[in-house]
């Protein structure tokens, strides 16, 4: 498999892509104005122990206090036996404390006292006790051969990992990385004496640096970088971690951006898409809610070429790839539920979750495929700790604040209606002029005004009604209130025998020999102007009234 890191370095934002078989499966983004939390080092005050939910909440002097459960408040060299937290804790305690999770809306950051410091080769866990190897390394003679050396460098009642990277590595590279990374311990324990909480005394590097320290191995064929600065600062990097890397580092300088050259613009787009189609053409529809995920998988377009089985397993099949591709690139995390399209085979089923399972072996988040459930959906669990990439991108609409749906224009209608006659009851005026979209517009006024005529008989009030499409379709606006003379003056922007420019917006609803435009939201019917849809041209007014007026083309 080819795989290739492309890095886009702008003033507001660094952008890292991961292509695998030139398709993009990973996108990370890093904003000077939206720092990233996650890995740093903090001197917390526990502002209050929770015994009921066996949790603490600690001031480490970001907007909202981080949350520490029990388990990550045990600190693993310490005797291992679980005792409530209100025994380990006071509201207070200065302690130190390590970001494991962002912070999600109004959820603070989630903190452990279990603090790992990541080098190139190894991780150091001071509070830890044991050594590990990756998983990732599945050669039982190699696992073995890294334990061992790993056990003789292991500091006094320290923890270490051997991270994927160290696979075929030497023990002077492994000590060098532990050269390195014991000082740094020494430094943060200094800090901590030094500083007072809360404060932040250790944060990790930046999003390239953690790039090439964490992704930039053997298995990436090609690194991209479209920035002179940072590509020498690369190559500078890799001289000291890992020299044999530098030529796969090349400098991007066409005129065409880095991200449309590889195509990786389009991609994030597709990924910001509720529905995304297959080869097959098939789709998937992804629905997220709080709590989890929900995928489902429609044949769409594709009707197969032997029978119906061999279908829905064709569709199954690049559904579950391209899931597991989608599921990356979004960064979905939590629980994630699949409705595949029904299979009466109970080895294509097989079939399915066995490339699922293989798929989520290339995925560097921790992913479990559970299986099916008794009815035929798929569990998945990924671990979130960060935001997602529509979360990144993307903010909820400030008009219907995420719900994805409006009110009905006719809805919108009886309600401004409802709300209209209470305002003018007792009202001690003769006119009002409201302002609202004329979709709702058209519904208040009715068949040649029939409904606005009945409402003015009821309240006894002189309304008029303005159309603007700039104005949120489930809004109003009251323009006007006053005398009759005064709010028909701001009602009626045009007169009769004025002669005005105007464009043609649309054909009549119901005569499209006519033609609509429209003053400041009042419409303009113009007689003979469906033809000239699109154009501007020069008309006189003839008729004006209430809701609207009527025009010849001059």
């Amino acid at each position: 498999m080819q795989k290739k890191i492309i890095i886009n370095c702008e003033n507001k934002q660094t952008r890292v892509a991961v292509l695998e078989n030139e398709k993009l499966v990973e996108i990370y983004l890093e904003r000077p104005i939206y720092q990233r939390v996650v890995g740093n080092i903090y001197k917390g005050v526990v502002a209050n122990v929770l015994p009921g939910m066996q949790a603490a909440f600690v001031d480490i002097g970001l907007e909202r206090n981080a949350f520490l459960y029990v388990d990550d408040a045990i600190q693993q060299n310490s005797d291992g036996k679980r005792k409530p937290i209100e025994k380990m804790l006071r509201p207070g305690d200065e302690i130190m404390v390590q970001v494991i999770k962002e912070p999600f809306g109004s959820k603070g950051a989630r903190v452990t006292r279990q603090i790992t410091l990541p080098g190139r080769h190894l991780v150091l866990m001071p509070t830890a006790n044991y050594t590990g190897v990756s998983r990732r390394i599945e050669n039982a003679e190699e696992r073995e051969r890294l334990r061992q050396i790993v056990e003789k460098l292991r500091p006094e009642n320290m923890g270490l990992i051997v991270r994927t990277v160290a696979e075929g590595t030497d023990a002077a590279t492994l000590r060098q990385d532990l050269n390195f990374l014991k000082p740094l311990w020494e430094r943060i324990k200094n800090r901590f004496r030094q500083k007072a909480a809360p404060c932040l005394i250790y944060q990790d590097l930046d999003l390239i640096y953690r790039i090439i320290r964490d992704l930039f191995t053997e298995q990436i064929d090609q690194l991209v970088v479209d920035t002179r600065y940072e590509y020498e600062k690369i190559l500078e990097t890799l001289e000291v971690i890992d020299p044999s890397l530098k030529d796969r580092v090349e400098f991007y300088c066409s005129k065409t951006p880095i991200f449309d050259a590889y195509g990786i613009e389009a991609e994030i787009e597709r990924a910001l898409s509720r529905v995304v189609w297959l080869d097959c053409g098939g789709y998937l529809v992804f629905d997220h809610t709080e709590a989890l995920t929900v995928i489902d998988v429609n044949t769409g377009k594709y009707i197969g070429k032997t029978n119906l089985a061999d279908t829905v397993l064709k569709t199954n099949l690049e559904a579950a790839a391209e899931i597991m591709r989608q599921t990356r690139l979004r960064d979905i995390g939590g629980i994630i539920i699949i409705d595949f399209i029904d299979m009466e085979n109970e080895e294509h089923g097989r079939q399915v979750l066995d490339l699922l399972i293989e798929k989520s072996k290339l995925d560097r988040t921790k992913t479990h495929v559970l299986g099916l459930t008794g009815l035929g959906l798929v569990e998945m669990t990924r671990k979130k700790a960060r935001q997602g990439l529509d979360a990144v991108l993307q903010q909820s609409c400030p008009y219907c604040n995420g719900r994805g749906k409006v009110l009905a224009s006719e809805v919108v209608s009886a309600r401004v209606e409802r709300q209209l006659r209470s305002f003018l009851d007792g009202l001690d005026a003769e006119a009002v002029l409201i302002e609202l979209h004329h979709s709702v517009a058209g519904l208040l006024i009715g068949p040649n005004g029939s409904y606005l005529r009945k409402l003015e008989e009821e309240t006894g009030k002189n309304i008029f009604i303005r159309g603007n499409d700039a104005i949120h379709i489930e809004k109003y606006r009251i323009v006007a209130v006053g005398s009759l003379s005064d709010v028909q003056a701001q009602a009626f922007p045009v007169s009769v025998g004025e002669r005005l420019k105007i464009k043609v917006e649309e054909p009549h609803a119901n005569n499209p020999y006519d033609g609509i435009a429209r003053i400041s939201g009042f419409v303009i019917d113009i007689q003979s102007g469906g033809a000239y849809v699109g154009e501007t041209v020069e008309v006189e007014i003839q008729e004006v009234a209430k809701t609207f007026a009527r025009a010849i083309i001059v």
